[in-house]
């Protein structure tokens, strides 16, 4: 009777373990290829190479997104239609640049007016297409602005 005893309070311990183990585990940080190098979003421990801020304002923004209705029509396009792999991830290395999107705006770095009508709103230097389950439309604009070298200037971009 003991036995059951231990085997019945022990069986809550180890689903909430699994159950930890399954929340905290680290998902892949959404990533490009630019070339030979990646350009990734930042996650602690690794400070970010590059901090991009986001604006309501279009008059305040260095780099206008805007969301594309349909893939055709984007110059970056995100779908997730496949449970991530552990080995599909972009690998981390020394040439990786890593983006962070800023809470407070820092001087110098892409502030990005991200436009979910892009028809109404006029010119845009990108339009981006996402269906993800990981990657937030935030997230592919910072990564498509950090890919194409924007520092404060939407000018010649680098890819």
């Amino acid at each position: 009777m003991l036995r059951f005893k231990v085997l019945v309070s022990a069986v809550p311990l180890i689903a909430a373990a699994v159950f930890a183990k399954l929340e905290l585990a680290p998902s892949p940080q959404p990533c490009i290829a630019v070339g030979a190098d990646t350009v990734s979003l930042g996650s602690a421990p690794y400070p970010a190479d590059l901090h991009v801020d986001f604006t309501d304002d279009p008059a305040q923004a260095t780099v206008r997104v805007a969301l594309a209705e349909r893939p055709e029509t984007a110059d970056f396009v995100v779908v997730d239609d496949a449970p991530a792999r552990e080995d599909q991830g972009c690998r981390i290395s020394a040439a990786t640049q890593l983006v962070a999107i800023a809470a407070d705006p820092l001087p110098g770095a892409p502030r990005i007016y991200l436009s979910v009508d892009g028809a109404a709103d006029g010119h845009f230097d990108y339009r981006i297409y996402v269906r993800s389950s990981r990657t937030t439309a935030r997230e592919a604009a910072a990564l498509i602005v950090a890919a194409r070298g924007h520092a404060s200037s939407p000018a010649n971009p680098v890819l």
